[in-house]
């Protein structure tokens, strides 16, 4: 019996070589192929034949198994997980909700798209606009008005509030310089030297475009003194040397439009009526009674009087004239004017600030 043949030119299967020793490629031969593992439900057989008259022995060996001509199936991977979620809220609390928001240009985008976006941002902006004039009006309003006050108070020597018309606002008329209405109005303590004397005065269109002579006009101003009769006893017993040292009681009669001036103990009576004489005042000497006609005789007493009336009135700014005056119960109401009035340019320290 011969050795069975070995495995054919190239076969590198595992039975062909020594148990435990690494295959050794033959030489000239193209180098191994990986061989494919034997489908589990396989398993290599051995086949021995004997015959011939030679006693030669057939040995007939399993092939390796050949790989699959079609396709290799596809390896699937598993989907991917998705991501975690946020951490479920404590019991009690309500879940939190992310919020992703979007890039600044789809956000510019969408605000533009928004009809009650763009409305909301016009009323928004309007808002603002009108709260700034606002506030920038009351802030002008305010500051004029202190410094026409301060004006007045040092004109008049006492204290006065002042207030400028609503329209047009303020700063439009601060802008143009022509003021349509400016009210002034004192406390009622003196004005100059008229004790208890009390003065209102409206003044209107008021352009300050000035030239070399002015500082501008006035196209307006209207002028109410009140004075009560307290008042007017005050003021002749302090400017009527001669008259008011005998002076201590004062009465108005509004029927007769005149003023009576009393003695002590009602020894001495004087009764003048005032009167508009030349847009001036004037106290005229009506009757004397008592021991004034004898002591206090009427040449005398009217030139002190007339001294007196124009020591009041010939200070009054701009040109103002008397137009009326009415004796009531209480006191007398003298009303002046003037039109068109230049507005001087003067070192006066009480229109220093205007």
């Amino acid at each position: 019996m011969s050795n069975p043949p070995g495995p054919p030119h190239g076969d590198q299967s595992a039975w062909a070589r020594p148990t435990g020793q690494p295959g050794q490629p033959s030489e000239g031969a193209p180098p191994p192929q990986p061989a494919q593992p034997p489908q589990p439900s396989e398993s290599p057989t051995r086949q021995m034949a004997v015959g011939s008259r030679d006693d030669q022995a057939t040995t007939q060996l399993p092939t390796a198994p050949t790989a699959p001509t079609g396709p290799l199936p596809s390896t699937h991977l598993p989907p991917a997980p998705p991501p975690p979620g946020p951490p479920a809220a404590p019991y009690g609390e309500p879940p939190t909700t992310v919020i992703q928001t979007a890039g600044p240009q789809r956000r510019q985008t969408t605000l533009l798209r928004d009809p009650l976006a763009l409305v909301l941002i016009f009323i928004t902006v309007i808002a603002l606009a009108l709260a700034g004039l606002i506030g920038a009006e009351l802030i002008a309003r305010r500051i004029a008005d202190s410094k026409v006050a301060k004006a007045t108070e040092c004109v008049v020597h006492d204290k006065a509030s002042v207030s400028f018309g609503v329209t047009p606002p303020f700063l439009w008329q601060h802008i143009t310089g022509n003021y349509t209405n400016i009210s002034i109005s004192t406390a009622g303590k003196q004005v100059k030297d008229a004790q208890q004397m009390k003065a209102d005065l409206s003044i209107s269109d008021v352009d300050l475009h000035g030239n070399g002579d002015s500082k501008g006009t006035i196209g307006a101003l209207d002028a109410t003194l009140t004075w009560p009769a307290a008042g007017i006893k005050e003021t002749v017993q302090s400017m009527v040397p001669i008259l008011g040292n005998l002076v201590s009681d004062l009465k108005t009669n509004s029927r007769d439009g005149t003023v009576e001036l009393n003695g002590a103990f009602g020894l001495a009576s004087v009764i003048v009526k005032p009167e508009v004489v030349n847009g001036g005042l004037s106290l005229q000497v009506q009757k004397l009674t008592g021991l004034g006609a004898l002591t206090l005789p009427r040449e005398t007493i009217q030139p002190e009087l007339d001294r007196f009336a124009e020591a009041l009135t010939k200070r009054y700014p701009l040109g103002l004239r008397a137009d009326s005056i009415q004796v009531t119960d209480t006191g007398v109401v003298a009303k002046f004017s003037t039109r068109n009035a230049a507005i001087p340019r003067s070192n006066d320290p009480c229109f220093a600030n205007l």
